[in-house]
């Protein structure tokens, strides 16, 4: 709700509770899986504005989660306990549950807009925000301690943003600037209890980054039909990383309460900073033969700022110097990535047609990629005092080049206008996008030997074709009115990592979701009906995977038993988490 305190001064706040049972069990822990508990809420203070050349709102939210650590599936039984794949995949066995899962969430912005004249306004645009989480893991979905990673993650940032407006005659645009000063601290084990008892690799790592940004983009109206655009971003990115990595023999970290002891000299034990500086520009041409119709043309540059690895295995370094020693400037590369750039091409066309009843918009674009990021996680073997220790590092790499190219067509219709009875609608919504997504080069180590691996490599969570459509209808219903819609979605097939897995990627698949909703005369109220994949459709959406595969082709490497080999832990992890099931569910709303 929200209400006025004065003329100048006005004051609102929501409050939602979110609550949900399980889509499935933990069977180990007895708690609900793919639960729902969550508390949050949101003030906002705004003063001035309705006629006045000053507006500022301030607002603040809280956010409490409180659901039960989401268990994936197993796609393959268990390689020492012979656990049978579960018949429900909402099932799961996870044994851990220490720390308990939650996620606290909280902020504060403030936005002022001054018109310094009818032709130049000021804004600033001021946040902070900080997170806390704790989660348990349970990477192999089994009672047995064979990859568990409770983790802890705290994040806080403050940015501010100034911008300079300017609107007058055929000229407007902005110049601005843009801070940002963030901190990512993560502490977790992983615990192989089942490959040593009680070896756990504990990693804290302290990522902290510190951003400037001058920008400017600004366009001019050659004539009432042709208008010119351009700009451009100067960013300076800091990045700055504290990471440790301890072996604990006997159980878990003292932090997440173990039992564990110090096994030998930290693998990682780092402290570095780098910098990184690029300038992206933009231009673009816009051209409206008639004020219905709008062909476009642009062309981009992106920029994302290197950084460490948190995860990463100091002692894991190439021992350039030849000295026997890993030197900080060795661990520093090893840790390290650069930033990933971005040039990006669209043309396109948006236009109305007879009187607005029709809307289409296609676009097609294509965006070149090089030292593209790839973020994972592998199992590795770590030197512990001389003695080769299994673990689990992480393999952040600036993997080489790709090319995106595609299409995108977007169209509402109103159908049957003059047909229908006055008041009723009928109208069409469609979508389609076509992406050709590849990487042109992905170097890897292979025994030593950078190897090209780009052939055999997918790009993730990309599917060529996505589809949707929806159908809706309206009419009076005495001084009310009814309102009923049908949509059907639907994407190809993705790959949820870059090294292809039949086991947890997802092959094409539609959902189709409906409702029914009544207004109440002067909009006073509201029933709906509403379902969501109402076909009860499976499909998965994630998933973790540490099983062997051929280093070029990526072919999954099969035990004497017939399934995928384990490389961290005995167990073989290969589990998938999927999204929701069949949902049928009624609303209502008041307003007075």
């Amino acid at each position: 709700m929200s209400a006025p305190l004065s003329d100048l001064i006005r004051v609102g706040g929501a409050f939602a509770r979110l609550s949900r049972g399980g889509f499935g069990d933990n069977l180990t822990t007895g708690d609900e899986n793919y639960n729902k508990d969550i508390w949050a809420g949101r003030a906002t203070f705004e003063m001035g504005g309705y006629g006045q050349p000053v507006l500022m709102r301030i607002t603040g939210d809280y956010t409490k989660d409180n659901s039960s650590a989401r268990g994936g599936h197993r796609l393959i039984p268990g390689q020492v306990s012979g656990a049978p794949v579960l018949d429900d995949v909402f099932d799961t066995r996870g044994g851990l549950v220490d720390p308990k899962q939650y996620v606290k969430s909280y902020g504060l912005s403030m936005n002022i807009t001054a018109e310094l004249s009818d032709a130049v306004t000021l804004r600033s645009i001021s946040a902070w925000r900080k997170d806390d989480s704790a989660s348990p893991i349970d990477f192999d979905a089994l009672p047995a301690v064979d990859v568990d990673v409770p983790a802890f993650y705290f994040n806080e940032q403050l940015s501010q943003e100034f911008q300079l407006l300017y609107d007058q005659g055929p000229l407007h645009g902005m110049v601005g600037f843009y801070y940002l000063d963030a901190k990512a601290d993560t502490a977790f084990d992983v615990r192989l209890f089942t490959t040593v008892a009680g070896l756990t690799a504990y990693t804290q790592a302290d990522v902290d980054t510190e951003t400037y940004a001058v920008f400017g983009d600004f366009t001019f109206d050659i004539t009432e039909q042709l208008s010119l655009s351009a700009g451009g971003r100067y960013t300076w990115d800091k990045r700055r990383a504290d990471i440790l990595r301890q072996n604990y023999l006997g159980g878990g970290s003292p932090l997440f309460g173990g039992a564990g002891v110090a096994f030998g000299a930290p693998s990682t034990n780092f402290n570095g900073e780098r910098e990184y500086k690029k300038f992206t520009p933009r231009v673009s041409i816009s051209y409206k033969p008639t004020p219905d119709h709008n062909i476009y043309a642009s062309f981009s540059q992106g920029f994302k700022g290197g950084g460490f690895d948190p995860r990463g295995v100091g002692t894991n370094a190439p021992d350039l110097n030849g000295d026997g020693i890993r030197q900080d400037d060795e661990i520093a590369s090893f840790l390290s990535f650069a930033p990933e750039q971005v040039d990006s091409y669209e043309v396109g066309y948006k236009g109305n047609f007879m009187d607005g009843a029709l809307y289409v918009a296609v676009a097609g674009f294509y965006a070149d990629y090089k030292d593209v990021q790839i973020p994972g996680s592998v199992a590795c073997t770590v030197s512990v005092g001389g003695v080769a220790t299994p673990s689990f590092c992480g393999v952040v790499s600036n993997a080489g080049k790709a090319r995106f190219k595609g299409l995108e067509f977007e169209s509402t219709a109103r159908l049957g206008r003059d047909l229908m009875t006055p008041g009723d609608r009928l109208n069409l919504s469609t979508a389609v996008g076509y992406i050709d997504a590849e990487y042109r080069e992905y170097i890897t180590n292979i025994g030593g030997v950078p190897t090209d691996v780009a052939a055999n490599r997918e790009v993730q969570n990309t599917p060529k074709w996505t589809a949707s459509g929806t159908m809706s209808y309206s009419t009076p219903v005495g001084t009310g009115s009814l309102y009923l819609a049908s949509s059907v979605s639907w994407r190809s097939k993705t790959y949820q990592f870059e090294i292809p897995n039949p086991y947890i990627d997802q092959k094409g698949f539609a959902l189709w979701d409906a409702s029914i909703v009544y207004t109440a005369p002067d909009d006073r109220w509201t029933l709906g009906l509403h379902g969501k994949n109402l076909m009860d459709k499976e499909y998965k959406t994630s998933g973790y995977t540490f099983v062997g595969a051929n280093a070029v082709t990526g072919a999954i490497i099969n035990n004497a038993a017939g399934f995928p080999t384990p490389t961290l832990g005995r167990e073989g992890t290969l589990t998938a988490f999927y999204g929701n099931p069949r949902q049928v569910f009624l609303t209502g709303t008041v307003k007075f």
